[in-house]
């Protein structure tokens, strides 16, 4: 028996529910709203990414990563 079909059968047997390809939802808080740490990670992702420091600036601002005049990015409004 390998361990994927135990690891079933035990939640069979428990009445434990095995989800598939499911993501938690945060509590009390909108599940579309993007948080400051995501687009600190996003923005470090895209630094990482580009090629130069011209193309780094245009991919963030291509995703609206890039702090608007009220200090706030786009995405996160």
């Amino acid at each position: 028996m390998s361990r994927l079909s135990s690891t079933y059968d035990l939640g069979l047997e428990t009445g434990a529910e095995l989800s598939r390809a499911t993501v938690p939802m945060q509590r009390g808080q909108d599940p579309h709203r993007v948080t400051a740490e995501q687009v600190d990670r996003a923005r470090l992702s895209v630094a990482r990414s580009a090629t130069g420091a011209e193309d780094c600036r245009m991919l963030l601002d291509m995703l609206g990563l890039i702090d608007g005049e009220d200090g706030i990015p786009p995405v996160r409004r």
